[in-house]
């Protein structure tokens, strides 16, 4: 089939006019994935920053607890006394912060500038009374305040043998 020359021209015409919606709708389609993108971008980079707080807080607990173990053991440190069961001051706020102490004198992965903290509390074993029981509960810090991570150590001294049980407090008891 010949198409006229007129023909051709409102054909032409008409094709001219869907060529701009077409392009406008191919650059909206990329400007929405790269605004998703950004996001997932953004979302990625606080998880992140969130996940290296959380250690930051976490090594400085796990270097407080290792370091009032240490000194417990070898004598330098002393324990706060307990009643008897398991002792329940490291839960208090005005009992922690009355008697804990800093191992380290700053620690500079935090930057808060919090040195880590623990607290030594001793336990009386009601079923081996010949051993010593110690709760060694420390607090360490991130970037802020209130980025915190809490662990605990009980130690029990029987005769010449060192019993150690840890674990992990999941939430701030204050």
């Amino acid at each position: 089939m010949i198409l006229s020359r007129s023909t051709l021209r409102v054909r032409r015409a008409h094709d001219r006019g869907i060529a701009l919606p077409v392009v406008l709708l191919i650059a909206a389609l990329m400007l929405t994935t790269s605004a998703a993108w950004f996001e997932q971008t953004v979302a990625a980079a606080r998880d992140a920053a969130g996940i290296a707080d959380h250690l930051v807080a976490l090594h400085g607990a796990d270097s407080a607890l290792s370091a009032c173990a240490r000194s417990l053991l070898n004598g330098s440190l002393t324990g706060v006394p307990g009643a008897s069961g398991e002792p329940v001051g490291w839960k208090s706020q005005a009992t922690f912060e009355s008697g804990a102490i800093a191992p380290f004198a700053s620690w500079p992965t935090s930057l808060s500038f919090r040195a880590p903290q623990c607290l030594i509390e001793t336990w009386r074993l009601t079923n081996r009374t010949n051993a010593q029981a110690y709760l060694v509960t420390a607090r360490g810090y991130g970037r802020s305040a209130d980025s915190q991570m809490w662990l605990q150590l009980q130690l029990v001294i029987d005769g010449g043998a060192v019993e150690r049980h840890w674990r992990r407090i999941a939430a701030r008891p204050f």
